[in-house]
């Protein structure tokens, strides 16, 4: 039998396969409240049969929203929606983990309240654009967080870990991929302060280790993982020794007993999964770009404890039980993957059973 379908660990959690459904913004969410729909129940609850689900990425506060129609997890309405949306999904048998995503200055004044500027390590700028309710609008320069400003959004991504615990879910995930907050203060490109969060590779990685240390106080260890992706490059993030940077904060992750290391390479010029699984030696999750003979060979080498596949759950919300079968793959529509509404998003078919 293929190690995909055998039981794994995953924190206090035993799941009956490694299939791990991505992270992926959907931006499905009403846009005024950051709440979302029974839309995203039925979408969540059409792929349990994942292993596990690692949910969209969700603000733990107004100011770490990114994008227009985004969900949240700061009020309690937020709260009531994610609740149905994991009852949904733990009736079917699933797990499912909150992504916790702080865009930092992936941002703009029109998606935060009182029109405020973005935050960031440092005042610089990033190119490209947002989407926001109006369309596509260019990135403005943030607002460089003040050494005692930073407690206060750690503080966020704590009270987002009790919030989603109190959602029912069955853990949590910090999202320090992407270009968002954490790796904005983890990468040199990005991070130009002067004070205990800036400068040297140990005091970049500060951040990610205070904001993991308050998630764990809240869920505990063995319910809590991180999101990382070397040299992925998004949302005008640099790094000048991203070697250096992931190898030490893989050796300080070590320590702190995480349900998981998450990793996915995209266009990394470095084999980071080469370099960070002897370092980390727990439970590894690995992703970017993975088919189902990639996925395969990488549990047979013992190069991950379970494969995280994106676009093929979105286009198969059945997609364990189309490779059990070697059946084909629906083809993802990627003009709907970030449209409202169900097209694109819960209208993809299933395998008739009875076949």
């Amino acid at each position: 039998m293929s190690q995909l379908f055998t039981p794994v660990h995953i924190g206090r959690h035993s799941l009956p396969n490694r299939f791990v459904m991505a992270p992926m913004t959907r931006s499905r969410a009403d846009d005024e409240t950051g709440v979302p729909d029974d839309l995203v129940a039925t979408y969540y609850a059409q792929r349990a049969s994942a292993g596990l689900i690692i949910s969209e990425g969700v603000f733990p506060s107004a100011m770490g929203k990114g994008y227009v129609r985004t969900p949240g997890i700061a009020t309690e309405a937020q709260i009531a929606a994610w609740r149905r949306i994991v009852v949904a999904v733990h009736d079917r048998g699933g797990k499912i983990f909150m992504q916790i995503m702080h865009c930092g200055r992936i941002s703009h004044p029109s998606l935060l309240p009182g029109g405020a500027t973005p935050v960031a390590p440092s005042a610089i700028k990033p190119e490209g654009q947002t989407w926001t309710s109006a369309g596509q609008v260019d990135y403005v320069t943030p607002r460089a967080l003040r050494t005692e400003e930073i407690a206060g959004v750690i503080e966020e991504y704590r009270l987002a870990t009790r919030r989603a615990l109190d959602a029912g879910f069955d853990g949590v995930e910090l999202h320090a991929a992407s270009g968002y907050l954490p790796e904005q203060f983890l990468s040199s490109g990005s991070n130009q302060r002067e004070d205990k969060y800036g400068g040297s590779v140990e005091n970049r990685v500060r951040f990610v280790l205070e904001t993991l240390a308050a998630m764990t106080a809240e869920a505990g260890n063995d319910r809590v993982g991180i999101k990382i992706s070397p040299e992925m490059n998004y949302n005008s993030i640099t790094d000048a020794a991203p070697q250096e940077t992931y190898t030490y904060l893989a050796g300080q992750l070590l320590g702190l007993d995480l349900a998981y290391l998450h990793v996915a390479l995209f266009g990394a010029k470095t084999d980071y999964h080469a370099l960070l699984r002897p370092r980390f030696q727990g439970t590894y999750l690995l992703g970017g770009g993975l088919d189902q003979a990639k996925a395969e060979a990488a549990l047979a080498e013992g190069r991950a404890d379970a494969a995280v596949f994106g676009v093929s759950f979105i286009a198969n919300p059945d997609l364990p039980e189309r490779f059990r079968r070697g059946a084909p793959l629906n083809a993802p529509d990627s003009a709907t993957f970030f449209t409202p509404g169900a097209k694109g998003y819960t209208d993809y078919s299933a395998l008739n059973e009875a076949s």
